[in-house]
């Protein structure tokens, strides 16, 4: 269990720890560093450089360096520089020192010799219980979950309950709830910290014990262990096999990173691209992972062109029409980026179930018709006052109208769409969302235009 720190009121001075740190004035260094918050002496780590690490090493302990590791937020790709630079026997003794879940997010970062030689040289309890987590696939309620909890009999006393909490205690990640356990580690019940300070010694756990415990299975994915801890406001929740054998329990403050992780990813997909960029990375690394979205978008984009090209005869006759081009294109790409967040944001919450999505449907058909219908009236006052043409203004608010209330439609079916097919619904992105809307709204455009070029 890392020990908390009692946060300080005044900012980290980072001049004088490397001050410090030159001169080689260990006990002066380790006094103010350690006095630090681990999240504070965690922004120290990062931000030196690869010599001043060094001296780090040497001045703290591994346990000191594990409160650093459970308070650090780095990117993946920098967890294996970091551990280079390290003796394996002190990386080793700083990952047996971790929560046995954090360890095993860190070793999901390294490469498998470096894997391999960590949990050979650390203790083998330790080595045991994070091997035990590091087969459960990324992303699910195995791979989070940690093994550090306190299990009691159910058929002990409060008075023993209370012994075998106080010798678990200092290495569980929470005493605040004891999971209650039959002969076979399947689990019956549950009860708080609470409970058992109120309760006479002499009562059987099994009497005042919850039997109502909402717990989840190992292999359940990682955001819907988040939405429940959310729902029922738990600070941690009991993980189980298919036949109840208490397995591990998930904490909330892993589910505050896994709830950044996935608000990070669905942004990311949203913004059209892999992965967030890090302001600490090059333009070159920035380039790379979006580079392939914009490829792909550029094929797209050259869709809409070649489109454009079958009805060049018609913009040839009145070139008129061209101008409202990038008008209706615009407001039917908002119209379903909209229309898209509302739908990923619904599944992503959990608040869509199967029963209300038509219920989405219908509401979005009838906003899409409301907001074109609004909208088209106004254009065509505006394409009238402004260029004294009636029918184009007529023909451009319709194509306005119709645009909108298709690509509201399509802005919420897609991403449900894409759920029912098991894939996340967040990679119907806003720029997909847009070219696709812009493909829509030229053909409505320009079909609507072609049909009525006599009249024009």
């Amino acid at each position: 269990m890392i020990e908390e720190k009692t946060v300080r009121d005044e900012e980290l001075n980072e001049e004088l720890l490397m001050e410090l740190l030159v001169r080689g004035e260990v006990e002066s260094f380790r006094e103010e560093f350690l006095s630090y918050h681990p999240y504070d002496q965690a922004v120290f780590y990062e931000r030196a450089e690869p010599a001043m690490r060094e001296l780090l090493y040497q001045y703290l302990s591994p346990k000191e360096m594990a409160e650093i590791y459970a308070a650090i937020e780095l990117d993946d790709e920098e967890y294996e520089e970091l551990f280079k630079e390290m003796n394996s026997i002190y990386a080793a003794d700083l990952l047996s020192l971790l929560p046995t879940d954090d360890a095993v997010d860190v070793l999901n970062k390294l490469n498998k010799e470096q894997v391999a030689t960590y949990l050979s040289i650390m203790p083998k309890e330790s080595a045991r219980q994070i091997k035990d987590l590091l087969h459960y696939e990324e992303y699910t309620a195995g791979s989070i979950m940690t093994t550090e909890f306190v299990a009691i009999p159910e058929n002990s006393t409060v008075r023993s309950a209370m012994n075998i909490l106080r010798n678990a205690a200092p290495n569980a990640e929470t005493i605040y709830y004891v999971f209650v356990i039959d002969e076979d580690r399947k689990l019956t019940g549950i009860v708080t910290l609470r409970d058992l300070i109120i309760a006479d010694e002499d009562t059987l756990i099994s009497n005042i014990m919850s039997e109502r415990v909402v717990s989840v299975s190992v292999g359940e994915d990682q955001e819907e262990v988040a939405r429940m801890i959310q729902d029922y406001d738990f600070l941690a929740m009991p993980v189980v096999d298919f036949q109840n054998h208490l397995l591990g329990i998930i904490t909330v403050d892993d589910i505050i990173d896994v709830l950044d992780e996935e608000a990070s990813d669905d942004y990311s997909k949203l913004a059209g691209v892999t992965d967030m960029d890090n302001f600490d990375k090059g333009p070159f690394t920035a380039a790379k992972k979006r580079l392939p979205w914009l490829i792909l978008l550029t094929f797209l984009g050259m869709l809409t062109a070649n489109l454009m090209g079958l009805f060049e005869a018609t913009l040839d006759q009145v070139a008129l029409l061209a101008v409202f081009i990038p008008l209706i294109a615009g407001m039917a790409g908002n119209s379903g980026t909209q229309a898209l967040a509302v739908a990923v944001r619904g599944i992503a919450t959990g608040d869509i179930e199967e029963e209300s999505k038509v219920k989405l449907l219908l509401r979005e058909a009838g906003t899409g018709l409301i907001t074109g219908t609004v909208c088209g009236a106004v254009v065509i006052g505006l394409v009238y006052f402004w260029k004294g043409e009636l029918l184009i203004g007529v023909l451009v608010g319709t194509a306005v109208m119709g645009s909108i209330f298709v690509a509201t439609l399509a802005g919420s079916f897609i991403p449900l769409l894409i759920h029912r097919m098991k894939i996340d619904p967040a990679v119907a992105s806003g720029p997909f969302i847009t070219t696709l809307n812009d493909i829509i709204s030229i053909l409505i455009y320009l079909g609507l235009a072609t049909t009525f070029l006599s009249q024009l």
